[in-house]
C-alpha cells in the first residue's frame, strides 16, 4: 500500500476522492480542511497497482505535482492475492534511479573493498573470495539507474548513473591493482608471478558465454525492482562486473598489459549488453504496467457500474 497527502481545491479533491473510493483505486479516504478558503487536504491509502494511475488522474485534474506526497506503507497482515505487494510504480522507480546515480562515499568504500576482495581472489585463485566480492559490489545501483534513464530518456541521468558506474568500477580496479602492486613489493607474490585462469578463465577474451551471461544479468536486474530481491540479484550482475574489474587491476598492478586491455574490453561489453538488457526489459515492463494503469484510469473516469 501507499500513503497519498494531496492539498488543493475543495471541489475538485472531493470529486477525486469519490471516484479513487467508487472504483476501489484507494481506502480509507479522507478530507481535512485547509487553512486558506476552499482549499482541502486529501488523504488515502493507495494500492500499488494503481498508483501510476492515480498519479496521472492528480496531474490531468490539474493538481501541481509539489502538492503531492506519495510514500510506502509497510504492513504486516494476510497474503492477499494479485500484485499490489510488487508493482512497479514508475514515479517510484524514477525516485530510486535518480538517488542510485550518484556516487556516494559509501557506494565507493563498497567498490574499493569489492575490488581488494576479488583481487585476493584473482592472485589466490579463490573462487569463494570472488563471490564474496560480488555479493559486496553495490554496481546494481548504477546500472539500473542507467537503464531507467535510457528507458525514460532522460540523459542527464544516464550520463550521470554510467559516470558513477565507471568511478565505482575504476575505484575496484584501481584497489586491486594498488594490492597487487603492495604485494609484489612486499615479496608476498614470488617473482615473474602471472596471473592465472583457472577460477577466473574467460576474463580477458569475449565469447558467447560473456554475453550470454550479461543478457540474463541484465534482464534480472530489472526483475529485481518489481520483485524486491535486489540483494540476491547483485550478486548476479557483479558477476559480469567485479572479477573482470579486479582481474583488470591486478594484471595491470604485475605489469601483464594484454590480459589487462582483454579484461577491459570483457568489462565494457558486460556493462553495455547490460544496460542494453535492462533497458529492453524495463521498456516491456513499463509498456505492460502502462496498458494496465490506462484500463485503470479509463474505469476511474468513465466506468459507471
Amino acid at each position: 500500500m501507499l500513503h497519498l497527502r494531496v492539498y488543493g481545491h475543495a471541489d475538485s479533491l472531493t470529486r477525486i476522492g469519490g471516484d479513487l473510493e467508487d472504483r476501489g483505486a484507494a481506502r480509507n479516504i479522507a478530507l481535512a480542511p485547509g487553512v486558506r478558503a476552499g482549499y482541502v487536504l486529501l488523504s488515502a491509502e493507495v494500492f500499488a497497482e494503481s498508483a501510476d494511475a492515480v498519479l496521472e488522474l492528480l496531474v490531468g485534474s490539474g493538481v501541481a505535482q509539489e502538492d503531492i506526497k506519495l510514500a510506502r506503507i509497510d504492513e504486516i497482515g494476510p497474503i492477499k492475492p494479485g500484485r499490489t505487494a510488487g508493482s512497479l510504480i514508475w514515479a517510484d522507480v524514477l525516485g530510486q534511479a535518480r538517488e542510485n546515480s550518484r556516487p556516494v562515499a559509501r557506494y565507493l568504500v563498497f567498490l574499493v573493498a569489492a575490488g581488494v576482495i576479488a583481487g585476493f581472489g584473482v592472485i589466490e585463485a579463490s573462487g569463494i573470495l570472488i563471490v564474496g566480492a560480488m555479493a559486496l559490489s553495490p554496481d546494481l545501483l548504477p546500472i539500473t539507474a542507467a537503464c531507467v534513464g535510457l528507458a525514460s530518456r532522460r540523459g542527464r541521468l544516464v550520463l550521470r548513473a554510467l559516470a558513477t558506474l565507471a568511478i565505482g568500477m575504476g575505484a575496484a580496479c584501481l584497489a586491486a591493482g594498488v594490492l597487487s602492486k603492495c604485494l609484489g613489493l612486499l615479496g608476498v607474490l614470488p617473482p615473474g608471478f602471472v596471473v592465472g585462469e583457472a577460477v577466473v578463465a574467460g576474463l580477458t577474451t569475449i565469447n558467447v558465454s560473456t554475453i550470454g551471461v550479461a543478457l540474463a544479468a541484465g534482464v534480472a536486474g530489472m526483475l529485481a525492482l518489481e520483485t524486491r530481491a535486489s540483494a540476491a540479484v547483485g550478486v548476479g550482475i557483479s558477476i559480469t562486473t567485479i572479477p573482470a574489474a579486479a582481474y583488470l587491476g591486478v594484471a595491470a598492478g604485475v605489469g601483464e598489459a594484454t590480459k589487462a586491455l582483454g579484461a577491459l574490453a570483457v568489462l565494457g561489453t558486460n556493462v553495455a549488453v547490460l544496460v542494453a538488457a535492462g533497458t529492453l526489459t524495463l521498456v516491456v515492463q513499463r509498456r505492460l504496467a502502462a496498458g494496465g494503469n490506462a484500463v485503470r484510469l479509463r474505469r476511474v473516469l468513465h466506468s459507471g457500474s
